[in-house]
């Protein structure tokens, strides 16, 4: 438990008292978050009817309140999203001074543009939504596309897991290590994790022909022959990505092929086909739940509940988030 945010949360605020309430998507990330602040998770009730309505409640009074609701929009996305916006409204309704949506991971991310014809913008719908119910700031971490904040016209905070990451793999000392970006889109995270590393890129040249989750790696430019290279990326749904990179890798030379994502999405047979390739070990944070045993032998998972919570109380007392990525000592 941080003793440092504990005395923070604690302090009289002019702000009104700090609230943190869960949805179904991201209780255990909520109430780790909580734990980190060393407040109680605010009370709260969700129910789905048989014919798949969703009901929500507030148990607690919010009332002139500075409130967040952690609410990732993973599987079941449209579920999550749905109840997330039901939540925002329920906050407004009970006259919370300001409503924060935090969302762990914010899965519509992939619909940033109209790259073929009669297509909808996906994410700009979402964040819509999520503004027309009511929400006053957004908290999240690691989007598909920075300039998704722009689809937004209320206040965006965006974080980073990379800082956690790196300092995961930095305990490891990996010698003779290269950062890998397994596509061209990811290039400029990977040279951000690289010169936190001190060590060169390569990158993955990548091609989809459709939306079959399937990706076709064609070539990888720079030199990966007698290195460890690690793979760095945002996300990873089914794991094809990461694995022909891992591939592609290894015939190429490399050593131990490692793998970290800030979302671990994790489809039907991703963990299978993950544990059985060449990655030794793949690390990810717990902005999305898995149980055990639905996640890879291969797999560790670390927390990123310490960021959101220095997040949170630095949007609660009216503090600049970005102070929290100045340097990598300002995390730990």
């Amino acid at each position: 438990m941080d003793q440092s945010l504990i005395c923070s949360a604690k302090e009289s605020d002019p702000y009104g008292e700090l609230k943190i309430f869960a949805g179904s998507g991201s209780h255990r990330l909520a109430d780790a978050i909580c734990r980190k602040i060393g407040v109680p998770l605010a009370r709260s009730e969700t129910k789905i009817f048989s014919e798949g309505n969703i009901f929500v409640r507030v148990l607690e009074n919010v009332r002139g309140r500075d409130v967040f609701i952690v609410q990732g929009t993973d599987k079941p996305v449209n579920d999550n999203l749905v109840e997330l916006c039901f939540w925002i409204d329920a906050l407004k309704r009970a006259s919370a001074s300001q409503v924060t949506a935090v969302i762990p991971y914010f899965s519509y991310a992939k619909g940033d543009k109209k790259d073929e014809p009669r297509v909808s913008i996906r994410a700009r719908v979402v964040a819509d939504m999520v503004e027309a119910a009511g929400a006053d700031r957004v908290l999240t971490m690691d989007l598909h596309s920075p300039q998704i904040q722009g689809f937004f016209k209320v206040p965006v905070d965006h974080l980073y897991a990379m800082p956690v990451l790196v300092d995961e793999f930095k305990r490891r000392n990996i010698p003779n290590l290269v950062v890998a970006s397994p596509d061209v889109g990811f290039g400029k995270q990977a040279y951000r994790y690289a010169e936190m590393f001190r060590c060169p890129v390569v990158i993955g040249n990548k091609t989809r022909t459709d939306h079959t989750e399937n990706a076709e790696l064609l070539d990888i430019i720079g030199d990966v022959d007698g290195r460890n290279v690690l793979i760095v990326d945002d996300f990873t749904i089914s794991g094809g990505t990461l694995i022909e990179m891992a591939k592609a890798c290894k015939l190429r030379g490399a050593n131990d092929v490692y793998s970290c994502v800030s979302h671990a999405v994790f489809s039907q047979n991703a963990a299978a086909k993950i544990a059985a390739s060449p990655i030794k070990e793949i690390v990810v944070t717990d902005t999305i739940f898995h149980a055990q045993e639905n996640l890879p032998r291969n797999c560790r998972v670390i927390s990123v509940a310490s960021l959101f919570a220095k997040a949170i109380l630095s949007i609660h007392r009216r503090e600049s988030v970005s102070r929290l990525f100045e340097s990598e000592e300002s995390l730990f």
